[in-house]
């Protein structure tokens, strides 16, 4: 699974390198977010970051990416002695954005101009 955290006008993943992998889920994000104009950054997310953003209001969402969870809410954060909840610890709008698109394309209920859809006979 991917990790993705939408801080300030940027939503952020970490780049495909070391452990991250690459995937079809993630790749549909990041084509997803490009289609409807948002920012994506690939980039190393440092926890410090993410505190920071915390602190000053600009984390507005984090979620997880991958082929079974297709798009997956982080609502809490344990970092050392604190606890960070994110958005109130409910799905943010993105996250539930992309998760209506992507399974919208899956089942049909929604066009797939992209074509990642093959049908099997």
């Amino acid at each position: 699974m991917n990790v993705w955290a939408h801080v300030g006008d940027e939503i952020i993943t970490p780049p495909l390198e070391g452990s991250i992998l690459a995937g079809v889920t993630r790749d549909s994000v990041l084509q997803l977010l490009a289609d409807w104009g948002l920012r994506a950054v690939e980039r190393p997310l440092a926890l410090d970051e993410l505190l920071a953003a915390a602190d000053r209001g600009a984390l507005h969402e984090m979620f997880g990416c991958g082929t079974a969870a297709v798009i997956s809410p982080i609502g809490e954060l344990g970092i050392d002695d604190r606890r960070l909840v994110i958005n109130g610890g409910a799905i943010g709008p993105l996250a539930r954005r992309l998760y209506d698109e992507i399974t919208g394309i899956q089942y049909a209920t929604k066009p797939d101009p992209h074509h990642w859809m093959t049908r099997v006979a």
